[in-house]
């Protein structure tokens, strides 16, 4: 005769999802006024590019991006931006790459304001880094979708929180490969500026942040290729552009439009990477 216990005599069980909905998720939702200011600056910018770039006309922003394509890659390269530009105007997904192509440059400025200036703190302090270190393994590796949650209960739904979380998704490499680049300048250049006078924030600007700007550009070219891949699951929760057209789609089972969103957003990725590339080797 054997005895079994049933699964509540011996299990353990930590109501940590219970403790996490009653407390954490209401002290979040407090805090939503105060997030919405913060997003404040977010906001102002990427709705005045969005109004920019939607108020320029069609051939002066293609002739840019032509001018661009050929300084950077040659007549090829300009041609097929040409050609894939004009494929998007054609297709009638213009109004809605210029909102993707707002959201990627906000998410990128505001990815710059706050990676390299940690990137240069964490290069300057051993222990800043070792702090911030597992926090980018956890936000690089951590599923994309999972970032979606605490940016709609602290910043609601919208064009703007999909930007914050296409921010929070694409703000590691910059940051990386910042502390990187000014971590391998070599001391000898610092010396040099030392015995000249200079103080610490002259070498920085001077010395360190020119020589390691190949490094950081880098940085900022997987930044962008990141904030791109991000731009359809911001749809998710509200956010515009060309990925609101690829989840539309999806919704819809419309293969036709998913196909012509995605090839947009692989269009731009191609320009946009070619283009920072070349500027990255010219340095």
């Amino acid at each position: 005769m054997s005895l079994k216990l049933a699964p509540s005599d011996y299990e353990i069980y930590i109501p940590l999802g219970e403790w996490i909905e009653g407390n954490i998720k209401e002290w979040l939702f407090e805090q939503r006024p105060l997030f919405k200011k913060i997003s404040a600056p977010i906001d102002t910018v990427l709705n005045s590019l969005d109004s920019l770039f939607n108020f320029i006309p069609f051939p002066i922003i293609l002739l840019i991006f032509v001018i661009f394509a050929y300084r950077t890659n040659g007549i090829k390269f300009a041609i097929f931006s040409f050609l894939s530009l004009l494929f998007i105007d054609l297709v009638d997904l213009w109004s809605e790459s210029m909102t993707t192509l707002a959201m990627i440059f906000t998410a990128v400025l505001f990815c710059m304001l706050i990676g390299i200036p940690l990137g240069i703190i964490a290069s300057r302090s051993n222990t800043f880094e070792i702090i911030l270190r597992p926090i980018l393994d956890i936000m690089q590796t951590i599923p994309s979708f999972v970032y979606l949650i605490p940016v709609v209960m602290l910043f609601g739904v919208g064009l703007t929180p999909g930007v914050v979380a296409t921010i929070i998704f694409a703000l590691p490499p910059i940051i990386r490969l910042t502390n990187l680049g000014i971590r391998q300048v070599g001391k000898g250049f610092k010396e040099a500026g030392s015995s000249l006078g200079l103080t610490k924030f002259l070498i920085l600007i001077k010395i360190e942040i020119p020589l390691s700007l190949k490094t950081i550009m880098a940085g900022v070219n997987q930044t962008l290729m990141l904030a791109l891949s991000m731009v359809v699951i911001a749809a998710l929760i509200g956010a515009g552009g060309l990925g609101l057209t690829v989840y539309i789609a999806l919704g819809r089972l419309d293969v036709g439009s998913a196909v012509i969103g995605g090839t947009g957003i692989v269009i731009l990725a191609i320009i946009l990477d070619r283009i920072t590339q070349k500027i990255i080797k010219s340095h």
